[in-house]
């Protein structure tokens, strides 16, 4: 393991792009189209249809950036164009509509799997360098689909995310150079952000938001990066009702060898602030191969799971060289490794053992319930190669099985046990 700030977890460089944080100004991203200097002014109506046209326009004018004025406009699926930027004004707030209908179904990605489905509110597919700006506000206006969905999950427990249909808030594919930043995502209807095959996507100093109560916001993970390269998460606030950062990538017994899936390679989340969330860093549920992860400088409010790894008994997973370094605060589980066996489906085929390898736990401070809750089966995934460093956890259970790694160091442990159980009813499934 490499221990400077200046490689990742398997010795290679960092890369300089990881260095550029830069927020580009709006002056930069070319000719400004206000909204509501085109026709496009605040109202209860859904304006899909104006906001589409004046997109095309844009691009059909070499590009520029679209500036939402201060107000609310509510519109159905968005479909941005090469060259075509957005910027949301101090006051602005981009809602999606409340009913599904206004999301054509399309053939998109979601959950490991490319197929028909429901498109986000704001779809770029093919882009290189776009940009989205400003301290305004995209609102995925998403309680109509959380209530629909929980009423669906009590007459149908096994209802799974795809049947209670329900857009993304922002879907980026296919893309290269690109950067969101400043501004407010909340109340997504499902996943707040999600990547797809994309390289050098920036998400630097954004507030997403989703809740957990009174009515949960399901599966509104905030960032799910999915067969992408070179992802960088930072000074961000993250609250929402399931994972913060989730890995993905695909699932199945044949997952690793189907084109339309990846690998996650080169992924630094640094320098932010959780909220309430399921897990901080979660790989899985749909994953195949992770490698060089950063996960480092967090602060945790309320998680259920610091460190969580996912291993699907029906897909072969390798999450390999990943650091977790000065993270503090509280959650359920400071580490938990575990089956994951939610609408499981190995097609009647014998699936090899998943890898988990060298993985680092350092300069961490964690109060919770559980430190070690790692259930491992050799015949379904090896751990090999961890490494923990500089712990300092109080948990009510403070257990801890090393001879489930083949291959563990530990320095300075320090191991406190605490009476109480902070999170009794926390959840691992949705």
């Amino acid at each position: 393991m490499i221990n400077d700030r200046t490689s990742f977890p398997d010795g290679s460089r960092i890369d300089d792009w990881f260095y550029d944080i830069n927020i580009p100004d709006i002056e930069t991203l070319g000719k400004q189209y206000h909204f509501n200097e085109y026709g496009i002014f605040p109202s209860d109506h859904v304006q899909t249809k104006s906001i589409q046209s004046l997109i095309d326009r844009v691009a059909g004018e070499d590009g520029g950036v679209i500036v939402v004025d201060p107000g609310v406009y509510i519109s159905g699926a968005l479909n941005f164009k090469n060259g075509v930027n957005l910027y949301l004004s101090e006051g602005a707030v981009l809602k999606g509509s409340d009913d599904i209908c206004d999301f054509p179904v399309t053939f998109t990605r979601i959950e490991g799997q490319s197929c028909d489905y429901f498109p986000a509110l704001i779809n770029a597919d093919g882009m290189d360098g776009f940009v989205i700006a400003g301290s305004g506000v995209i609102d995925g206006n998403g309680l109509r689909y959380w209530k629909q969905f929980w009423c669906r999950r009590a007459w149908n427990k096994d209802c799974t995310n795809k049947d209670e249909q329900r857009p993304r808030l922002v879907f980026i594919s296919n893309s290269r150079n690109v950067t969101v930043c400043g501004v407010t995502m909340r109340d997504s209807a499902f996943w707040t952000n999600h990547l797809y095959k994309c390289e050098r996507v920036r998400y630097i100093d954004c507030r997403i938001t989703s809740p957990h109560e009174p009515v949960g916001a399901p599966s509104t993970d905030a960032i799910d990066i999915d067969a992408c390269r070179m992802v960088h998460v930072k000074n961000c606030y993250m609250a929402v009702n399931d994972d913060a950062v989730a890995l993905k990538g695909g699932k199945g017994p044949d997952a690793d060898s189907a084109t339309e899936n990846g690998a996650n390679e080169r992924v630094i989340i640094e320098d932010c602030d959780f909220g309430f969330c399921h897990g901080c860093l979660t790989f899985g549920s749909e994953s195949i191969h992770d490698n060089n992860i950063i996960l480092r400088n967090i602060t945790v409010d309320t998680g259920y799971n610091m460190l969580w790894l996912k291993m699907r008994p029906d897909t072969p997973q390798c999450y390999e060289n990943v650091l977790v370094e000065n993270v503090s605060g509280h959650a359920a589980n400071f580490l938990n490794i575990n089956p994951w066996r939610q609408f499981f489906d190995a097609k009647g085929k014998a699936i090899p053992p998943s890898l988990c390898r060298n993985i680092t736990l350092k300069d961490c401070t964690f109060t919770c319930d559980t430190y070690f809750n790692v259930n491992s089966d050799p015949s379904q995934f090896i751990l090999k190669d961890f490494t923990f460093k500089n712990l300092s956890v109080c948990a009510a259970d403070i257990g801890f099985d090393g001879s489930v790694f083949d291959g563990y160091k530990e320095e300075d442990i320090v191991l406190s046990k605490k009476d109480d159980v902070a999170f009794p009813d926390s959840i691992t499934t949705l």
